[in-house]
């Protein structure tokens, strides 16, 4: 049923996302090599997230056959995932935007969108069991205080996090960070250090040869990370 993340919906503006990912807008829309974004008006932050299909009528009946009764609106499917607003439809087909700078600086992908949960077998059942993504990896962790799962989306991942020290309710989902990947960590460093960005420097990720650092600002409200020193899921 779903192919890929398309894009996502950010309160915010294109020049923004211009500096920190280092590309082009085009009628104010951005694309890295594996997602896109849209903008709208209002409060900063994440606003949805859009999948993309191959069947629009084959999606809203298979939707319906586990229990989820989207809107339709043409070919767009309008519903929420406890809490959290979702699309699904065709893909956009929009090519990767421009860089405006060194490109290994600059952002390749999206590696990862960060949904925070207080029900983490609420969000099994609905993003594995309604919307049929593949669940590859659940694990608590205490040192980190939280239970992770990453669904596998195309070729980035959904991860919905729970913190463990909060229990478990049945408040809603919260759609909460995002983690770019960049073929050099030090070049992007320096990139948005130059452009005038509050980051951190880079440190050891979690995954094996990864490095990391934090945009603490210029992201729309939006928590962000970059990643290096990894591929495709």
């Amino acid at each position: 049923m779903i192919t890929a993340l398309d894009h996502l919906t950010i309160g915010g503006t294109p020049s923004v996302y211009e500096t920190l990912l280092g590309r082009r807008a085009d009628n104010g829309r951005l694309r890295t090599g594996n997602v896109g974004l849209t903008f709208a008006s209002g409060a900063p932050g994440l606003r949805s997230m859009s999948f993309a299909t191959g069947d629009v009528g084959k999606a809203a009946n298979l939707l319906e056959r586990r229990a989820v009764k989207p809107q339709r609106d043409g070919d767009t499917l309008a519903l929420q995932g406890n809490g959290v607003a979702l699309e699904i439809a065709p893909a956009a087909g929009d090519p990767p935007s421009p860089f405006t700078g060194d490109e290994p600086g600059c952002v390749s992908a999206l590696d990862h969108v960060v949904v925070r949960t207080p029900n983490p077998e609420r969000a099994i059942a609905f993003y594995a069991g309604r919307l049929g993504l593949d669940l590859r990896l659940d694990r608590s962790n205490p040192e980190w205080g939280a239970r992770l799962l990453f669904f596998r989306c195309g070729d980035l991942v959904v991860e919905i996090a729970h913190d463990l020290k909060k229990g478990v309710s049945d408040a809603p989902d919260r759609l909460w960070g995002l983690s770019w990947r960049v073929p050099d960590i030090a070049k992007a460093n320096a990139r948005l250090k130059a452009a005038g960005l509050d980051i951190s420097e880079a440190r050891t990720g979690r995954r094996p040869g990864s490095h990391v650092f934090t945009v603490k600002n210029g992201t729309d409200g939006v928590p962000t990370i970059f990643i290096g020193g990894i591929g495709r899921w």
